[in-house]
């Protein structure tokens, strides 16, 4: 059964997602090159890249080895210091990594910021190359595209995305395009104004995704990787129903299918896709929970991902505190609830499959641990391993393939 895993294809380098759960900050990426798919075939071992909150024990981005032959993950150590490095991406290349610092003051100025480090392949170190702007305030999600010519960023304080340039040598130029989001919706609190929570990019690259918790839309942007540039009027928005929150964003394996995890009201939100129109077109809202899908004081959503096979989604459920298992119609892109499993800890964010699909690694913030299951082939269901690593504030997780 490993071998058979080992042996399946993957879309890409890194997995997906991550925000802050207030109000003052927030936050699934897929894509690589033909090269880097084939080396994620090959590989074993792969090089795990966490995000952390630094206003308690963390000191910034950790890494850790994880050998999906026998599912054991190494001791973490520090990769580079940074402050609020909450969420981060990699290069297709796999010599880069983007982080966000997702802080409301950043060089003097009333935005985040975003930094680029290059990978030392023998050890993983993190050497830092430089910063810029984000374009926003409290900057949550960030991903490269497939070229990996581009970051694109979501700010959440800020309510806008942008696009940074990337030079030849992995560094940052300043935002070639940044887009300042408009608009409300049905929950004061929470929706006064837009909070960008995540971006992404269809495989063709033609066509980002922004999910706005302030504003109840995923808003379709065209893409120009050339150039730098976004534009809003290429491609309809996509709505959810008023006051669900939409968070992070996910396509199934195949492209014909999207799915948008909704933060306030606990439920998922399916949609079929155009790729030459950038349209979504909603299929379905199915609840996060058990049961009736009551949504308890304190519960909500954060993280959701598409396994590599495209049969199985998951998303995490924060003060339920559990994954969230889906089985999904491969002819319509309908989900079924197959059951919702404990994270073991609290608070969990954005959580990872790896590239494999063999395991799910769970991040529990409140906890400080990210916590390892086995995934079921057949069933999507999840089974802990008993591996369970130690990591303040854990927020993002990404992987980089090792060569065995």
């Amino acid at each position: 059964m490993k071998k058979q895993l080992l042996a399946m294809m993957v879309v890409g380098l890194c997995l997906v997602g991550c925000q802050s759960d207030s109000e003052s900050g927030a936050g699934n990426e897929t894509g690589s090159t033909a090269e880097g798919e084939q080396e994620t075939e090959q590989a074993s071992k792969f090089r795990v890249y966490v995000g952390t909150y630094t206003n308690g024990d963390s000191k910034g981005i950790y890494q850790f080895d994880l050998d999906v032959t026998t599912g054991k993950a190494t001791e973490p150590t520090l990769a580079a210091e940074a402050k609020n490095p909450s969420f981060v991406a990699i290069h297709p290349s796999g010599k880069y990594l983007y982080s966000v610092s997702e802080v409301a003051d950043f060089d003097g100025e009333k935005t985040g910021g975003v930094s680029a480090y290059s990978i030392a392949a023998d050890t993983g170190a993190l050497t830092l190359l430089n910063s810029t702007a984000s374009g926003g305030r409290g900057p949550c999600h960030l991903v490269t595209d497939q070229a990996g010519k581009n970051v694109l960023v979501a700010n959440y304080g800020e309510g806008s995305i942008a696009c940074i340039p990337i030079k030849e040598d992995g560094s940052l130029e300043a935002a070639s395009a940044v887009v300042q989001h408009e608009g409300s919706s049905v929950n004061e609190r929470r929706q006064a104004g837009p909070h960008a929570h995540s971006i992404n990019l269809d495989a063709a690259n033609g066509f980002a995704f922004a999910a706005d918790l302030g504003l109840d839309k995923v808003l379709v942007y065209g893409f120009d990787g050339e150039k730098g540039a976004l534009d809003a009027d290429a491609a309809p928005n996509a709505d959810v129903a008023p006051g669900s929150g939409p968070r992070h964003f996910a396509f199934h394996p195949g492209g014909k299918y999207a799915y948008v995890i909704n933060e306030m009201l606990c439920t998922v939100t399916g949609f079929s896709y155009d790729p030459d129109a950038g349209k979504l077109t909603s299929i379905q809202t199915i609840s996060t929970l058990p049961g009736d899908g009551e949504v308890a004081k304190g519960f909500s959503t954060a993280e959701i991902v598409a396994h590599p096979s495209g049969k199985f989604l998951y998303g995490s459920n924060r003060g339920h505190d559990s994954i969230v298992i889906y089985s999904i119609d491969q002819d319509s892109g309908k989900l079924t609830h197959v059951g919702n499993e404990p994270t073991q800890g609290k608070t969990p964010r954005n959580f990872a499959l790896d590239p494999t699909g063999a395991y799910l690694l769970a991040e529990n913030q409140g906890s400080g641990t990210i916590v390892l299951f086995e995934i079921d082939q057949d069933s999507g269901k999840l089974t802990a391993t008993g591996d369970v690593v130690k990591v303040a504030n854990p927020v993002c997780i990404r992987m980089v393939p090792l060569a065995d």
